[in-house]
């Protein structure tokens, strides 16, 4: 499902290269008389159209997550009503925490980038972005830390069932952000030209998703937490 959603986001940036030989949009209309752009300066109605297209195809890839997810909710919340006596809940790591505030911070990071890109700050765009890449890898190395330290502390032999769906969660949320991260690094790397500002449909799309693996985040630690 991650490589999926990344597949997209490589296509989308792709084809943004791909549009008119690998060259931007002329902003003057000095490329030679062909002003691509609307009378208003906006982007033509077919470049108008594919950035929806590429909208809905992340949202639809997003739902596709979101459904998934709440399978493994409902599985969840039925196996410990079923097991309400016998669950043993585990002692989530501090380091969640700081992990979650790593996390938002790379949203906020991210806006930051985008509001560069609207400047036409390329450098101040590029510094935001990568710091948003770092923060991504920072989050994912406090995961691994978290996944050490309950196994440190045998959490798996004492309270299998919420031990495994902590692993599980944690792990897939995590192979998604992973996801998130590559398509960072490539958006950071090919999708934008200097030329390319306003609106880039790779920066649109990967920040979508980016922000959606933060709420996913907020409802999997909330339910791991009132889960216990």
């Amino acid at each position: 499902m991650s490589g999926t959603v990344l597949e997209e986001i490589e296509l989308i940036i792709e084809d943004v290269h791909g549009n008119n030989g690998g060259k931007p949009p002329s902003r003057d209309g000095d490329d030679g008389g062909d002003d691509e752009n609307g009378p208003d300066g906006s982007a033509p109605e077919p470049q108008r159209s594919r950035e929806k297209q590429y909208e809905t195809a992340i949202a639809i890839g997003m739902v596709s997550i979101v459904v998934f997810f709440l399978v493994l909710t409902a599985l969840f919340i039925a196996l410990r009503a079923k097991n309400l006596h016998t669950w043993s809940a585990i002692h989530l790591p501090a380091i969640l925490w700081l992990n979650t505030g790593v996390l938002l911070a790379s949203s906020a990071t991210l806006e930051v980038a985008r509001r560069r890109l609207r400047m036409d700050n390329a450098n101040g765009f590029r510094r935001m972005w990568t710091l948003t890449t770092v923060l991504g890898l920072v989050f994912l190395a406090g995961q691994v830390i978290a996944w050490s330290q309950l196994a440190a502390e045998g959490a798996y032999d004492t309270s299998r069932l919420a031990s495994g769906f902590f692993y599980v969660f944690t792990a897939l949320h995590a192979a998604h952000l992973l996801a998130g991260i590559f398509a960072l690094i490539y958006v950071g790397w090919r999708g934008v030209d200097s030329a390319y500002f306003g609106k880039p449909p790779a920066v649109q799309v990967a920040s979508f998703y980016w922000h959606f693996l933060d709420g996913l985040w907020l409802f999997l630690l909330a339910l791991l937490y009132l889960g216990r």
